[in-house]
C-alpha cells in the first residue's frame, strides 16, 4: 500500500489550527459588537498604574522560570509541541510552516484576532482563579496560582512554561 505522505500529526495540526482560528474569529467578532465592546472598553479603562507597574518584574520572573524549567526533561513538552507546534496553538507556530510564508502569516493573523478578545479572556481568568483571593490563606493563594499555571497546559504550552505561569498566577 502506497503512503500518502500525510502524517497523522499533520492532520491533527491542521485540525487544531482550524479549531483555534475559528474560535478566535468568533471571539473577535463578538468582542467588537455591543454590548461586549462596551465591556472590553470598560476593562481597558479600568487599568491603573497598580495593575501595570508589577508587570516587568513578574514577566521577567516568569520568563526566567520558564527558561529554566524547560531545560528539565519532560517539562519541555506539551501536546502542541508533540504535534510539531511551538509556543501554543493560539499563536499558530508549527514546524510544518517553517520556511514558508505561513510561518509569519498564521501567527500574525491569530494574534490580530486574539487582541479584541484578550481583555475578556483576562477577565474570565480573574473570575475563575482569583475571585475572593483577598480572603484566602497564603497556601490557597499558592495552590490557585499553580492551578492557574497548569490550566494553561490544557491549551498546549509546555508543562515547564505552565508551571512558570504560576508565579504570576
Amino acid at each position: 500500500m502506497a503512503s500518502t505522505g500525510v502524517a497523522l500529526t499533520d492532520v491533527a495540526t491542521v485540525a487544531v489550527l482550524a479549531f483555534v482560528g475559528l474560535r478566535l474569529v468568533g471571539v473577535a467578532r463578538h468582542a467588537v459588537r455591543a454590548p461586549l465592546r462596551a465591556r472590553v472598553v470598560a476593562l481597558w479603562k479600568g487599568l491603573r498604574p497598580r495593575h501595570l507597574l508589577p508587570v516587568p518584574v513578574v514577566l521577567t520572573a516568569v520568563v526566567a522560570a520558564a527558561t529554566a524549567l524547560v531545560q528539565v526533561p519532560g517539562l519541555d513538552v506539551g501536546w502542541w509541541t508533540a504535534l510539531g507546534g511551538y509556543g501554543n496553538p493560539v499563536t499558530g507556530g508549527t514546524e510544518q510552516t517553517t520556511g514558508t510564508p505561513l510561518e509569519l502569516i498564521v501567527p500574525l493573523v491569530f494574534v490580530v484576532l486574539l487582541l479584541p478578545g484578550l481583555p475578556l479572556f483576562a477577565a474570565a481568568e480573574e473570575r475563575m482563579f482569583r475571585l475572593g483571593a483577598e480572603g484566602w490563606s497564603t497556601t490557597r493563594r499558592i495552590g490557585m496560582g499553580v492551578v492557574f499555571g497548569l490550566a494553561h497546559a490544557l491549551i498546549g504550552i509546555p508543562l515547564g512554561v505552565a508551571l512558570a505561569l504560576s508565579i504570576g498566577g
